[in-house]
C-alpha cells in the first residue's frame, strides 16, 4: 500500500464508507444495465410452473414429428381395442404403407367378412388415432405356399386350394 499522510481507517470503516458513496474505491466498475425481463424468466408468471413428465414427453414427440409413428404404433399395439375381441383373435396388421393399412387374416372367410365391415374399422381407426395416417384398409387371406416357383414349378393354374 502506497504511504500517505492520511491516517488508514479501519476495514470496516473503509467499506462502509465505500458502500455508501462516500469515498470513491479504486475499485470501482462501470454499473452493469439489468437485462430487461423477457418474461419467461421473471417470477411468479406462467410457465414457471414444474410439468409433469407425460406434458414434457407431449411437447418433445411433437417438436420431433414422432407423432405419426407412434400412433401408428398405438395402433398396432390396441388392435384387439380397434377391431373387437374376436375379430383380433383371427387377425393382426401387418404393414402400412402410403395410408394403406394391411391386414392378415386367418382364413380367406375372415378376410371377406372384415371387407364387408371395412368401413366400420376405418372410421374407428380415424377417430383413435388420427395422426397415423390410415386412409384405408385391405384383408388379405392367410400365408400360402407358392407354386409358381422352384425346380419343378409348371406353367399352369396349379393346385386349387384355398387354404381355409
Amino acid at each position: 500500500m502506497p504511504m500517505t499522510d492520511e491516517p488508514e481507517l479501519p476495514e470496516t470503516l473503509a467499506t462502509y464508507l465505500r458502500l455508501r458513496g462516500l469515498e470513491p474505491s479504486p475499485y470501482r466498475k462501470k454499473k452493469r444495465r439489468r437485462r430487461a425481463d423477457d418474461g419467461e424468466n421473471a417470477p411468479f408468471t406462467p410457465g414457471r410452473d414444474p410439468r409433469g413428465l407425460g406434458d414434457v414427453l407431449s411437447t418433445l414427440t411433437k417438436s420431433a414429428g414422432w407423432e405419426p409413428q407412434l400412433a401408428r404404433e398405438d395402433l398396432v399395439r390396441t388392435w384387439h381395442d380397434v377391431a373387437g375381441a374376436d375379430t383380433a383373435a383371427h387377425t393382426r396388421p401387418v404393414a402400412l404403407d402410403a395410408g394403406m393399412l394391411t391386414v392378415q387374416a386367418d382364413s380367406t372367410a375372415w378376410a371377406k367378412q372384415l371387407q364387408l365391415m371395412r368401413a366400420h374399422i376405418l372410421s374407428e381407426i380415424i377417430r383413435r388415432f388420427p395422426e397415423a395416417g390410415v386412409e384405408a384398409i385391405r384383408f388379405i387371406g392367410p400365408d400360402v405356399p407358392s407354386w409358381k416357383w422352384g425346380t419343378r414349378a409348371v406353367p399352369g393354374r396349379g393346385p386349387r386350394d384355398t387354404y381355409g
